[in-house]
């Protein structure tokens, strides 16, 4: 790849810049530039809708601010096996759609931005044009309207989309000349890389090492039966059900974290244990999720993909109750935590632990649970009223899962859990996802209002 390549971009790179241990992880998975990790459907999303008469020009202006803000957003990787790097270029202006949606009647206005949502996300959005991020801006009426910011995933992660709409909020009210509190600093990217390198020989690391070599000793992560085999050859795109717990639930979930001295996601995550305990069969559970990546404070108004991709391990052998698969997934948790390390140093560690990632009729089942500290609902910056757009329909095809599925659960500013789950449609079937789920439903409502039943 050369910058050469890309439309409008200067013929020599601003800055050249090591590889983080995460933006080498997604190496290992490129398929090149039109699928897997670096193609044009590997993107995030962020969604709010406006309320207030918002100025095209000045929008224009605030999303080349925070283009020029944070570096991630203009970072090629080259992925050069001999010569890996990140190529940091200066800012170009960030593309604008305006979309007319006038003809929408007041009563359905909600649940069109939540279609229009899904629409862009059925796009194609390639990871050599910079900047790397998008934005669409479509008007109900002169004081109504949805902004839906896109940016390609191995620029940003989903904490980075809740910075750029709050920096982007900040520009566009200091553009207008109206008040609004000033932007902390935001080291760059580029600043946690290095931090990474100077980390790498340091006593927390080996500590960190020897625990999930220790950990992991004889373990293989969990997979689940698929619909249909690889081999089958069918056409991949990636599918999202979505779905809410609803008020009630929701709010009992949170009780019974706050009761089990827990967090809410330890609740969620042993409720999914017991389900793929039910669905496998196999009571040693070894489950993927993520992890913010950020465990340095000062990185947390940076924009970048830091995740961490955490394998998870809860042995459910001889648990007599809800409390109990509650009880050792806290546990788990905690441990796992204070460990907190990129998974590609995970994985030296346990280099058996992804084999079972490789059966024809098997594939992973992912699991997070997220919540910002940016969320904006109903927040007013200058003179427009930001409030997320919550995603409550269902896609056949949206943005891309390199390989499985993912459930996340959105923990929304409103109390209520929100949950999505995406999946490879050439090997699982949407009604059996939409099961699963169902499924999840029951557990959970188990959990919280029987804690101590036995597990059946």
């Amino acid at each position: 790849m050369s910058v050469s390549e890309i439309p409008n971009a200067p013929s020599e790179p601003a800055s050249r810049v090591p590889l983080s241990l995460n933006q080498e992880f997604l190496c290992i998975f490129d398929e090149g530039d039109d699928s897997g990790p670096f193609g044009p459907r590997y993107n995030i999303f962020y969604a709010s809708r406006l309320r207030g008469r918002v100025h095209v020009d000045t929008l224009r202006a605030a999303l080349h601010d925070v283009a020029e803000r944070h570096e991630a957003l203009r970072t090629l990787i080259v992925r050069d096996p001999e010569d890996r790097h990140q190529r940091i270029l200066p800012s170009g202006p960030v593309e604008l759609t305006l979309r007319d949606l006038s003809g929408v009647a007041p009563a359905d206005r909600d649940r069109r931005a939540s279609e229009l949502v899904n629409e862009i996300e059925a796009g194609s959005y390639s990871a050599r044009d910079v900047p790397l991020l998008r934005a669409v801006l479509a008007r109900f009426d002169d004081e109504d309207a949805v902004l839906v910011l896109i940016a390609h995933h191995t620029a940003a992660d989903a904490w980075s989309m809740h910075v750029i709409m709050r920096d982007l909020a900040h520009s566009y009210a200091a553009r207008r000349g109206r008040e609004a509190a000033a932007l902390p600093e935001a080291p760059q990217y580029r600043d946690y890389t290095l931090w990474e390198q100077e980390r790498a020989s340091s006593p927390a690391l080996d500590r960190a090492r020897e625990y999930w070599r220790e950990k992991l000793r004889g373990a293989s992560i969990l997979t689940l039966p698929t619909d249909h085999p690889r081999s089958a050859g069918l056409a991949k795109t990636t599918g999202w059900h979505r779905f809410t717990l609803g008020p009630e639930l929701s709010a009992a979930t949170r009780r019974t974290a706050k009761e089990l001295r827990c967090s809410t996601f330890m609740v969620l995550f042993a409720a999914n244990n017991i389900l793929l305990n039910r669905i496998t069969g196999v009571s040693d559970v070894v489950v993927p999720t993520f992890t913010t990546g950020r465990t340095q404070e000062r990185f947390h108004t940076t924009v970048g993909s830091f995740f961490n991709f955490v394998p998870l391990r809860t042995d459910l052998t001889g648990c007599d109750s809800y409390r109990e698969a509650v009880r050792r997934t806290r546990a788990t948790c905690l441990e796992a935590y204070s460990h907190d390390i990129p998974f590609a140093q995970i994985a030296a560690e346990a280099p058996e632990l992804m084999a079972p990632a490789a059966a024809d009729d098997r594939a992973l089942f992912l699991f997070q649970v997220f919540q910002s500290p940016f969320g904006m609902a109903g927040e007013v910056v200058g003179d427009v009223e930001y409030a997320e757009v919550p995603r409550l329909v269902s896609q056949p095809v949206g943005g891309d899962i390199p390989d499985g599925s993912l459930c996340e659960l959105n923990l929304t500013p409103s109390g209520e859990i929100i949950g999505t789950l995406g999946f490879n449609t050439n090997l699982w079937r949407a009604d059996t996802m939409a099961e699963w789920m169902t499924e999840f439903d029951s557990v959970l409502r188990a959990v919280v209002t029987t804690p101590d039943a036995p597990l059946r």
